[in-house]
This record gives C-alpha cells, structure tokens and sequence, in this order.
C-alpha cells in the first residue's frame, strides 16, 4: 500500500510527513523545498489491537503495540508541492504528479489558515481562501488524468472497435497503471450512460466525465486541514466541510505531532500517536521554551480536537477511505506463529477479503493446501468463500 501526501508549496506538507513518519526530510517555507519524492515508513493504527481479546501482549514482526494498539506499518510518498499549472508542466509538474501514480490513496494538505498563496508563497494569514487550494488539486489531478488518457484515446478507441473488443476490459488493460479496474470502468460507463454508444463515438463532455470518475476512484482523497492552530483557521474549516462535505476532512496540526514525537523519541514524554494527552516524564529536563510549547499543544489542539489529527488521517485513509480490514493469522491454538511469537503479523486486506483469499495473501502455499479456517474469537469454522470481519485472528490448517 503506498499513501501520497500532495498539496501545495508551504503548507505544511512535509511537516505532516515528518510528523507521520519520523524521516529526514527538508522543511522550509518556500516553494519547491522538496524536489525528488520521499520515500518512508509511517504507521496505521489498529485500536484496539485483538490481542486485547485474548488479555495478551503481541510480538509483532513489523511495527509495534503500545498499551493494546497495534501500529502497522504502510509506505508514505511526499511529492514536491503542486503549484496551479502542474499538469501543463508548472513548476516541474509532470513529474511530481507522475510520481502519484502508484498511490493507492492521496492525503491532501491543505493550509487552513490561509497564510500562504496559491503559489505556497507567504501572506498575511487568512487573506488567502483555502477553499480554492481544494479546487485547484481537483482540476490538475483531473487535467493529468486526462492527458494520461488523450494521448492514446484515438488510436485506442479505434483498435477496440475494430478488434470488437470487450470495451471494459480492454480500457482496465490499457489504464492499469493508474489502478483502472473492469469494475470501475462498468460504474463509470453506466453513470455516463455509455453502454450502448460505441466507444469511438463518445461524446467529449461525457469522455472527460468519464475519465475524472475514474481518477476519484483511483485516487480517492482525504483532507487534512493543517495549521488549524493559528486563530481563525476554524472559521475556514467549518466552510471547508460545508463546501466539500463529500470529502472526509481532519483538522491537523502537524508541527504539534511532529513535536510530541520528537520528545516521546527523547524519553521526555509518553506519547502515542493520536493520543487525546501525554505525560511529562522529564520534567527538569525541559526548559521553559519546551513547557510552553507543549502546554499550547496540550490546551489549543488536544484539549480542544481531541488529538493533532495527523494519525487520524492516517487512520481514515486506510479504513474508510479505502475500506481495508486488520487480520491476523495464526497457526496455532494459543495464538503463535511456527515460531512461537504472539500474533506477529496484522494484514491491511480489502473488506471483501475471504478465508481462501487470506490463506493466498499469506503464502501462496497456505492457499494451495488450505483445509480449513478457525476464527480464534468464537473458536467457530469459517467458510473459505465467507467474509471475513476486521480484527479477525484466523487459524489456517494446512495440508503440509
């Protein structure tokens, strides 16, 4: 699973990254701070971890749990900031949007202050609508679908009319790198009304509906509304879910998060991400500098959003934005691997995710000589064709 953190320059896009994944990267305001995409780890939180069921603690082989919350771990990408013009070449992008390709999902970031331009360059705060940053993102991603699909459409068309190709397989073929299924294309054919129009006679408006039903589907979006510290950044954010209320949107504060890592990762606090509070550990080992901001943090965005917000986008990506599940799999009655470790493993696996298909997403010998599945929770069979249930811990018996 890749996530794409995009938006424009300055404001505050690699801040959250840091503060989502702890990486190295350069942070600056001014545009095009960033330049090749960062690569990094960052981490879904699974809460409560089943282990709690089973009043165990976990080993897990990748990741961590902390007090009975599974931290899994998924790949990051931060892109150069988009600039207005980006699919035409602007501020070099073409390239930072082809790097999106392989993203599964998009985490947009947006400044809900209002203090930096459409260009990412610095304004006095709220002078600037963050409603059309919104905007702009919808019309450059859909501008770079669109040439992605201009490019071959005419001689693509053609060929599946005179071959009489089966048109929605053909299309999920030819536009599987950007995540294109037979069943996205059979949706979007249908809301545009195109089954019975042959697929050279498309009419353009309906072709270019087409095309952006397909990038909201292949790269759906969350907001995260950044900055929402500074005061007035909450008016915007009450317009910003009023407007855009099909989108999930988060009110962030990523400098906090980033903060609150960077002295948990120092022993001078107990902190895990997304957590409502934290408690001092070190507290003469603060100087006044470091108690004043972690008081701010702790009255204007815990006490008052409940958390920074930076691990519930990750969150919601994930589990409503993409509608994944969290499994384990075991292999024996006490809940162990062949190794013996507790629960080692927690799987991010479609919603629609099957006993067999779990066995395959696990070793494609477990598939092979899958016999049957126990789910640990209710010690009851499951079917190889039933859905399964997120915290699910199955045991597979094998053949072998």
């Amino acid at each position: 699973m890749l996530i794409g953190v995009v938006g424009k320059p300055s404001c505050g896009k690699s801040t959250f990254f840091k503060a989502s994944t702890l990486s190295d990267v350069e942070i600056a305001n001014y545009p095009f701070t960033t330049i090749k995409p960062n690569h990094a780890v960052g981490f879904v939180k699974v809460d409560p971890c089943s282990d709690k069921t089973f009043d165990k603690q976990c080993e897990p082989r990748e990741g961590s749990c902390v007090d009975h919350k599974r931290f899994v771990p998924i790949e990051m990408l931060d892109v150069a900031g988009l600039v207005p013009g980006a699919s035409q070449g602007q501020g070099m992008g073409n390239q930072f949007l082809d790097d999106l390709r392989q993203a599964d999902a998009l985490i947009h970031v947006i400044d809900v202050s209002g203090s930096t331009n459409e260009r990412g360059e610095p304004v006095e705060k709220l002078s600037h609508d963050p409603l059309k940053d919104v905007k702009f993102l919808e019309e450059e991603l859909d501008l770079w679908y669109q040439q992605i699909f201009s490019k071959v459409w005419d001689k693509f068309s053609r060929q599946v009319q005179q071959e009489h190709a089966d048109v929605q397989k053909a299309i999920a073929k030819q536009f599987s790198g950007l995540r294109v299924t037979e069943e996205l294309v059979e949706q979007g054919i249908k809301s545009f009304g195109l089954e019975s129009t042959k697929i050279i006679n498309w009419e353009e408006d309906k072709l270019r509906g087409f095309v952006s039903f397909l990038r909201k589907k292949t790269k759906p979006m969350i907001i995260a509304a950044n900055k929402i510290d500074v005061p007035g950044a909450e008016e915007n954010l009450e317009r910003l879910k009023k407007e855009y209320s099909d989108y999930i949107i988060i009110a962030a504060s990523s400098e906090s998060e980033l903060a609150l890592k960077e002295a948990a990762k120092h022993k001078l606090i107990k902190y895990a991400p997304g957590d409502k509070t934290f408690e001092i550990l070190e507290e003469d080992k603060l100087n006044d500098k470091q108690k004043n901001a972690l008081g701010f943090v702790e009255k204007n965005i815990l006490e008052k959003h409940g958390s920074t917000g930076v691990q519930e986008v990750i969150d919601k990506a994930v589990f409503e934005l993409l509608s994944l599940i969290a499994l384990y799999p075991v292999a024996n009655h006490d809940l162990t691997d062949q190794n013996g470790k507790v629960m080692p493993d927690c799987f991010l696996l479609p919603s629609n995710t099957t006993a067999i298909s779990f066995a395959y997403k696990i070793h494609t010998d477990i598939g092979d000589n899958f016999i049957r599945a126990t789910n640990m929770k209710t010690k009851m069979a499951v079917k190889k064709d039933e859905p399964l249930s997120s915290g699910d811990v199955i045991e597979i018996a094998t053949s072998k």
